[in-house]
């Protein structure tokens, strides 16, 4: 009788742990998929929402259209949205809940403190992510991840080369938080790749809850060209109490943190006398191509509230994950309903370290990716608002 006990005891716990294997696994959990599911983690409440919901509302418009033109070979796509709140201490859980909810490729998230936590927990899945936005360095260093927007370096860099183009020769000035990673890490790679002609007048802050920028604006008044790689918060505050002390006729020129900065609560950009530009892929006012077909699908749907370059940056991405499944089952890779997270990134990876390109997208005419995962296409300068005449 006893060793009848203790067989029961030791099948019970060999069952236990073949139970608890299979929670743990996550190729277990696409199982029963009857749709591709792609993840996202992203602020859909709180301070950063705009970028957010940005991105939820433009990733579900590309998946419904891919959905009505019938999915890859019949089988649709499905959309699923965390909220993160801006927050890295939220990623882990909404992580989790993607995958056992049957996640097998995800845009990761939209901004890039969460992306850096959700770019170590992909990685042990082998889960693929192509981020529209989270424009950290260090975010697509893994060799599951890539960007959609051009990382913080790069954008330092781009920055430059249209500065040595215009400003050759000149003096400008610089805006930006020294304490920061985005902003600090931009303006380091800005200098290094300035012209030697060029001379720049830089000011800073360290101050998260910096209100007054008065010192900033003195040593910066002489300056016609502002290079502000800082976010909308920190640049609307410095304009608002510098339009009357910075002459009318100077420009501002920001980064992707300047997107939406014209749709900020208590901040009426057009009593700023001076034009207000920014670094970005994506043109907002476009009057034709595919960037306007964009536009006017996204505000009838959504409103101009939210209408940004995270969101056609999401389009795009949720086009180019589509596309480069398509080619790979073109070449006749087996890709079922039911595939692993981990057996679509091997194949996915494939694709975009061989050299897959996105064309004719809302974001570039023509868009690559490095095997670095940084993103390969032009920039425009984007006038947010001209002088005020």
């Amino acid at each position: 009788m006893k060793f009848i006990k203790i067989t029961a005891l030791i099948l019970s716990l060999v069952m236990c742990l073949g139970l608890f294997a299979g929670c743990n696994s996550s190729d277990s959990y696409t199982a029963n998929n009857t749709e591709f599911v792609i993840g996202v983690s992203g602020p859909l409440t709180g301070g950063a929402a705009m970028y957010g919901n940005a991105v939820k509302n433009a990733a579900q418009i590309a998946v419904d259209e891919i959905n009505a033109a019938g999915g890859l070979n019949g089988i649709k796509f499905k959309l699923v949205v965390t909220d993160d709140k801006h927050d890295a201490n939220n990623v882990a859980t909404n992580y989790s809940s993607m995958l056992e909810g049957g996640m097998q490729v995800s845009l990761g998230t939209v901004t890039t403190a969460p992306g850096l936590e959700f770019k170590n927990l992909s990685f042990d899945d082998n889960v693929f992510f192509l981020t529209p936005s989270a424009s950290g360095d260090d975010i697509p260093t893994n060799p599951n991840g890539y960007q959609m927007c051009f990382a913080d370096g790069n954008q330092g860099k781009v920055a430059a080369q249209f500065v040595n183009e215009n400003f050759a020769g000149q003096t400008i000035g610089a805006f930006y938080k020294s304490d920061e990673a985005y902003s600090k890490g931009i303006f380091d790679q800005f200098k290094a790749n300035l012209d030697a002609s060029i001379t720049v007048v830089e000011t800073s802050f360290s101050d998260a809850n910096a209100t007054d920028f008065s010192v900033q604006i003195d040593t910066l008044k002489d300056c016609g060209f502002i290079f502000m790689p800082t976010y909308y918060t920190p640049a609307s505050l410095f304009m608002k109490q510098a339009k009357d002390v910075i002459s009318a006729s100077a420009v501002y020129y920001g980064c992707d943190g300047f997107d939406g900065i014209d749709n900020i609560e208590g901040f009426d950009i057009t009593t700023i006398p001076q034009k207000v530009t920014m670094l970005s892929h994506f043109n907002s006012k476009a009057t034709d191509g595919v960037a306007k077909e964009f536009i006017d699908k996204y505000t009838a749907q959504y409103g101009a509230d939210t209408l940004n370059q995270f969101g056609a940056s999401a389009y795009d991405c949720v086009y180019a994950i589509y596309g480069a499944m398509k080619k790979a089952m073109d070449e006749g890779k087996n890709i079922p309903v039911t595939i692993s997270a981990s057996d679509l990134c091997d194949i996915l990876k494939e694709q975009f370290e061989g050299g897959y390109t996105l064309e004719n997208a809302v974001t570039g005419d023509t868009i690559k990716w490095e095997k670095s995962g940084y993103v390969n296409k032009s920039a425009i300068q984007y006038v947010i608002k001209e002088a005020n005449s």
